[in-house]
């Protein structure tokens, strides 16, 4: 079976079987958190090409007297670190997955504003569809440093393989049990990327 067919086969069954568990965190976070409910925001996918990526919402709008955002450990709040280290804010990128914007598994679709920030080398992620998980995030996740996350997502672009990817999905459920690497040490969830590691 190919990666795409498999993709469009498992994130349907997905989003099918999910939907309760979908509508009642949506209702939870309208009622929580408030309108929108869905987080969007255009990412790189294949080759870099933009496309919108929907999330469930995990912060609260709060911003400064200068009306920026405040940071991000001052605007999360329980229930969205419950959503967060239980992955159930991703689910709602199974349609991305359907849509053919995303694979099951990848790289992770990082900002549009890190493009011209990689290396040559770091920028072969996106050769391949971005990923609901990836190989990095059953390696650490955001418990990684920004260069070990590339050499990791790179290495997976080298590697992919069918079986490679029920590895990593099967890995993926467990990282979720343990709830592991959410977050990068001191961060609320991952301190930017602001250039190439030396």
């Amino acid at each position: 079976m190919s990666k795409r067919w498999f993709d469009i086969l498992a994130s349907s069954l997905g989003l099918l079987l999910l939907a309760p568990v979908i509508v009642i965190i949506a209702w939870q976070i309208r009622r929580k958190l408030g309108s929108p409910v869905l987080f969007r925001q255009v990412r790189p996918g294949l080759h870099g090409k933009p496309f919108e990526m929907i999330k469930f919402r995990t912060m609260r709008h709060a911003v400064d007297a200068n009306g920026n955002p405040l940071p991000d450990s001052e605007r999360m709040t329980p229930f969205g670190s419950f959503l967060r280290a239980s992955s159930l804010d991703e689910l709602p990128e199974l349609w991305n997955v359907l849509k053919g914007d995303m694979s099951l598994v990848g790289p992770r679709p990082l900002l549009m504003e890190y493009l011209p920030l990689y290396s040559p080398e770091q920028y072969r992620r996106h050769e391949v569809r971005p990923g609901v998980s990836g190989w990095a995030q059953v390696n650490g996740r955001n418990a990684l440093s920004w260069e070990d996350k590339f050499k990791l997502d790179v290495w997976y672009v080298d590697n992919r393989s069918f079986w490679l990817d029920l590895k990593i999905i099967f890995l993926t459920l467990k990282k979720v049990v343990v709830r592991e690497g959410i977050s990068a040490e001191g961060e609320a969830t991952m301190s930017k990327f602001t250039g190439k590691p030396s």
